[in-house]
């Protein structure tokens, strides 16, 4: 039997596809979808329960995985609860940009619809609104890892660049619009941390009409501050 005849040993077998294949997954895909699972069970259970409130063992119980699957993919419980609060934190801008793209351009149904858009998330995805705006104001490593304040400022800079969309002709520099943006962000963010703690009680009416009330008011001053020339353009 000539070399080329001799078969190949058993582990030289399937050399293209090294990854074992069970259930038609491969090791990889089977690693992600635990990883889902873990991050499905988290949002669960902290936003149901809070972040302090919650082993390790309870979401793996959640999960109906072992605890050696959770560490398989996260080193810690506020490593699952930080990739949480930024996917959550992911889909909320994108709900509060998409809102205002598509409003009129009209600066206060610009304002309205992003504002509603955040609301109506919060009130509509309890778990997310907990998690977001009262958990992870409490979890020392989001703000070690200086996640918390990174997130802000991903809200302070979408907030710029909307006042900047509203108002073009602002006489305004960046470094004082990136300050009067921060302002806003944190205006809205107490509201929307007392609605939350309150369990949503007062009405979505009120509650939108409070936030609003300071970027009208931003818009109101501006346009009497705008100089005679930029009206006329």
């Amino acid at each position: 039997m000539t070399e080329a005849q001799h078969p190949a040993p058993p582990n030289a077998q399937n050399t293209q596809n090294k990854e074992r294949q069970f259930k038609g997954l491969s090791l990889s895909e089977r690693k992600q979808l635990r990883r889902e699972k873990l991050i499905e069970a988290g949002l669960h259970a902290y936003g149901t329960h809070g972040f302090f409130a919650v082993t390790v063992k309870d979401i793996c119980t959640e999960a109906k995985l072992t605890e050696r699957y959770f560490y398989e993919s996260f080193k810690k419980s506020e490593d699952l609860f930080q990739t949480i609060f930024l996917q959550l934190i992911d889909a909320l801008q994108h709900n509060v940009m998409q809102a205002i793209m598509q409003a009129s351009t009209n600066p206060q149904k610009m304002i309205e619809a992003g504002l509603t858009a955040l609301l109506t998330t919060l009130k509509d995805n309890p778990q997310m609104a907990r998690i977001i705006y009262i958990d992870a104001m409490l979890v020392q490593e989001l703000h070690n890892q200086a996640t918390i304040q990174e997130s802000m400022a991903r809200f302070d800079r979408m907030i710029q660049a909307f006042v900047m969309l509203m108002m073009p002709n602002l006489q305004h520099s960046e470094r004082e619009l990136s300050l009067i943006a921060s302002g806003l962000n944190g205006y809205v963010t107490q509201i929307a941390i007392r609605w939350v703690m309150s369990g949503f009680k007062q009405s979505m009416d009120e509650v939108l009409s409070a936030c609003s009330v300071v970027f009208i008011s931003l818009l109101e001053h501006f346009s009497e501050a705008e100089p005679e020339s930029s009206k006329k353009a």
